[in-house]
């Protein structure tokens, strides 16, 4: 038999052994972003911790463990699987808690205004983060965050604009700040405003950063404002896709024309988001398989944020100054301020 002849036997153990070292190489760190996610799950059931999702939490406990004991060699590969891979597998199960009947009760003039809303606080946060000299990757992280759905948005916007990893803990630490105002502020002001329940609920899902903070401001005014408040978040969760991919091709021109080295950004996790959408839509799924991904989704992305934490200086984090923290204190005023104006002209 010729060298060139080689039988499919024996490139099978060749093969095996690759996976077996790729699996050595990664379960480290693996294992460590989940046991992190783990925590931050049981953490958030325990009282005075529950407006603070999984999320969050499992990247504060990923920076602290990084940044006080240490993120062990050995689990580099790891960290990075789930930073990367985990991360875009969840975005595409998000897709799973949407349905175009959903966005359908929300009505034409409720998604015109969500995404009105959506649309000007990006912008206006990109204008704002020039203003204040922020960098330009960092000023998209803050901007994807806010006006779309928090520390999701920021991670998935980071696979394209490819930011550091301190650029990335900066953004969601703005927008768990100020959404965290937002759920003690929005029912506060509903006291003075009285405003109809939809009306708050829209306001609510359109203005507020994360999920769980819009149902923990949502039902604090009722079961009908908490109900259209999650529905319209979730509608707002629908723009993650198209935002990332036009993000994509223009953050791929903008490289163009900088005279940098073009490199392929497309996120494909956005197209199978959308997938996911569709199937939810049209494919009957029992509320126990249902319910199921949507946990398994939260924890996917929890461990990539843990992910994301154990690659976090603190010090880095300091040298960034006080910038970012005012841009993201303003594109809060703004969604908070425009998404009001929108709520009352929609309903």
């Amino acid at each position: 038999m010729s060298a060139s002849e080689t039988p499919a036997a024996a490139i099978l153990p060749h093969e095996h052994e690759a996976s077996r070292n790729w699996l050595a190489r990664t379960l480290p760190g693996i294992l460590l972003t989940a046991i992190i996610a783990v925590v931050a799950t049981a953490l958030h059931h325990v009282p005075g911790l529950g407006s603070f999702s999984s999320l969050i939490l499992s990247i504060l406990i990923g920076m602290a463990f990084h940044n006080f004991v240490g993120t062990p060699r050995r689990a580099k590969a790891g960290v990075t699987f789930s930073l990367r891979r985990v991360l875009r597998a969840a975005i595409i199960l998000l897709g799973l808690q949407l349905t175009v009947t959903q966005i359908a009760t929300v009505g034409v003039a409720g998604v015109a205004g969500t995404v009105l809303t959506l649309g000007a606080t990006f912008l206006f946060t990109l204008w704002a983060g020039r203003r204040l000299g922020v960098d330009r990757a960092l000023s998209t992280l803050i901007a994807t965050g806010t006006s779309i759905c928090g520390a999701s948005a920021v991670v998935a916007a980071n696979a394209v604009v490819d930011g550091g990893d301190e650029d990335v803990a900066y953004a969601i630490a703005t927008v768990t700040v100020f959404g965290s105002l937002s759920m003690v502020l929005f029912p506060a002001l509903d006291s003075v405003l009285h405003l109809a329940p939809h009306v708050y609920g829209l306001w609510s899902g359109a203005s507020i950063h994360e999920i769980a903070q819009v149902v923990a401001a949502a039902f604090q005014e009722g079961q009908d404002a908490g109900h259209f408040g999650t529905i319209v978040k979730l509608t707002r969760v629908l723009m993650l896709a198209p935002v990332v991919l036009l993000l994509a091709w223009f953050w791929d021109r903008g490289r163009g024309k900088s005279g940098g080295r073009r490199k392929g950004t497309t996120p494909w996790f956005a197209f199978g988001f959308l997938l996911m959408v569709g199937v939810n839509s049209f494919v009957p799924i029992s509320a126990s398989l249902h319910d199921g991904a949507a946990e398994v989704t939260t924890f996917m992305l929890a461990m990539a944020l843990a992910a994301m934490g154990l690659e976090t200086d603190i010090a880095k984090l300091r040298a960034k100054g006080l910038r970012p923290l005012a841009l993201g204190a303003s594109a809060w005023v703004f969604i908070t301020s425009f998404g009001l104006a929108m709520a009352v002209l929609a309903m």
